[in-house]
């Protein structure tokens, strides 16, 4: 990340989202005391840790609960235009993973919540036991390529008759169920419900939707020379990152860094097991206006 984002001393850089600090903290160090790093998240909790983590770095630093989707009227409120670096680490954070009230994962019984920001109304609970069979099985299989997505549906929708599903351990529990799996004697290292929650999550969060404002917004706030990294960790993500830099390397908008993304060695990998699916991508920002662009179109 270091060596593809190369941040300079006096430059301005996001980090989409902050989380705990961990990324912006490294980068802050590059930037100097001139420098400026400003962190965006939309979980107000998570922004507290990063503050404390950030709280004796040399340069300035500015946080604000927020969605990268609307990165343009976040700098205007900053008072910026233009950025030199741009990163987005897509993933969730640890803490988020782990805690059982969070109810973004399976490993600890908890209510089926999922949302990054905990003031919005959205939560997973309602997408499970609201939506259609045909409208989750659609849900499960484009956010998440699930390929049992239909029985998965049919299953969830018989089982919410009896009773609202409403725990994290009972959704799992049903997922397997449709499958015809134990989880606890499975082949696969893979949780059969691993699916079934990153598609819920996507859809509560609107990640797919925020991910594609980004890249939108991204080109008309980088400075010539301005790079962006994304660090996706999974293939609808990164699909999507691959699609949207090609695409603006094509208008003579990007370079892009790397051809094929960076992923973890198998010394991380064992060190971190979450880091085994992660892909950077990063781009650089060209001198060509973003209004030449537009006359191309």
């Amino acid at each position: 990340m270091l060596e593809l984002l190369a941040p300079q001393r006096g430059q301005c850089l996001v980090d989409c989202t902050v989380g705990l600090g961990g990324h912006a903290r490294i980068l802050a160090e590059r930037l100097g005391p001139e420098g400026h790093v400003i962190g965006i998240d939309a979980d107000e909790a998570n922004l507290l840790r990063a503050g404390e983590q950030l709280s004796d770095a040399s340069c300035r630093v500015k946080l604000i609960q927020g969605n990268f989707s609307d990165l343009e009227e976040l700098l205007k409120g900053c008072g910026v235009e233009r950025i030199d670096r741009i990163l987005a680490d897509l993933g969730l954070s640890s803490n988020q993973l782990d805690d059982p009230e969070r109810g973004f994962s399976f490993q600890g019984d908890g209510p089926l919540d999922m949302r990054m920001d905990r003031g919005q109304e959205l939560c997973a609970v309602e997408l499970v036991n609201r939506l259609g069979e045909r409208e989750l099985g659609d849900l499960l299989y484009f956010n998440a390529q699930e390929r049992f997505s239909r029985r998965i549906a049919k299953e969830i929708c018989r089982a919410r008759r009896h009773a609202r599903i409403r725990s994290t351990g009972k959704l799992a529990e049903v997922v397997a169920s449709a499958l015809h799996v134990d989880p606890e004697s499975r082949r696969s290292k893979i949780h059969p419900a691993t699916r079934t929650f990153l598609a819920l999550r996507m859809a509560v969060n609107q990640e797919m939707e925020s991910l594609r404002g980004l890249l939108a917004q991204a080109p008309r706030v980088l400075a010539a020379g301005g790079r962006i990294g994304v660090i996706s960790f999974h293939s609808v993500e990164d699909r999507e990152v691959k699609v949207d830099f090609r695409k603006r390397a094509q208008e003579g908008l990007y370079s892009i860094m790397n051809k094929r993304p960076v992923v973890a060695g198998s010394e991380e990998r064992q060190r971190n097991p979450r880091s085994r699916s992660a892909k950077l991508r990063v781009a650089e920002r060209t001198d060509q206006p973003w209004e030449a662009r537009l006359e191309t179109c």
